[in-house]
């Protein structure tokens, strides 16, 4: 499993330069993943959301623009760096829709949070470097009320035919071009190690019904390389 200090420090090291990775490295295609996961929020509306592992705010964002009504947003990560990278966006968009997110400093395994509290917990990308899901997944269901959704959106195993090709980019281009963006290509070989490493959507499902949610389901997105995963507390 992942070491916390170890991916808090690369996370800090990539903060400024990391929304462009993540935009070229994925085509763009980022932009159409978190509209899907807004879609997919905006059928069960929630008056409070907490986004896990925000990073630079995106989801967070993107979630205050597309939902309606619109609902109090915490973004959460342990990275005190890519939070204040979040805020600068948010200070410098200036947009009434953000008004109603926060941003604040916490720990996947150990929220800062009441039982009960959320409507809706989301976390993009993130899953995959907590250091124990489980423990992680326990602690989403924890704070989330009776009937409550998580999301996650997360890489996946791609289709068969197409994973020499991507697992040939994973590990060839992906962190040299990463290294050119942000000047730390070693993190991002980690990165690329731990969607290889990660569960397809059949193990992730199993991973949140042995944590307790129910109604799980998993919906593929550009050809398997990305999943979201739906269930209730």
């Amino acid at each position: 499993m992942p070491d916390p200090a170890a991916i808090n420090a690369m996370f800090a090291r990539v903060a400024r330069r990391y929304d462009l990775a993540n935009h070229v490295l994925s085509g763009g295609v980022d932009f159409w993943w978190r509209r899907r996961l807004v879609r997919a929020v905006a059928r069960h509306p929630a008056r409070q959301i907490l986004d896990l592992a925000t990073g630079s705010g995106d989801v967070a964002f993107a979630l205050a623009r597309g939902l309606r009504p619109r609902p109090a947003i915490t973004g959460m990560d342990f990275c005190q760096p890519m939070l204040e990278e979040a805020g600068r966006k948010k200070n410098a968009a200036n947009d009434a829709r953000y008004a109603e997110i926060s941003f604040r400093h916490g720990d996947g395994l150990a929220l800062p949070m009441p039982d009960d509290s959320v409507d809706a917990v989301t976390i993009s990308f993130g899953l995959r470097n907590m250091a124990d899901r489980h423990r992680a997944l326990g602690e989403m269901r924890r704070v989330l009320r009776p009937g409550g959704r998580l999301y996650v959106l997360e890489f996946s195993q791609p289709q068969a035919w197409l994973r020499p090709l991507y697992y040939s980019y994973l590990r060839r281009v992906s962190p040299r071009l990463a290294g050119f963006l942000t000047g730390e290509a070693s993190a991002y070989q980690y990165l690329c190690s731990s969607i290889a490493e990660f569960p397809d959507r059949a193990g992730l499902a199993a991973e949140l019904q042995a944590a307790g949610f129910s109604r799980v389901k998993a919906s593929a997105m550009t050809l398997g390389i990305v999943a979201l995963h739906e269930a209730v507390k």
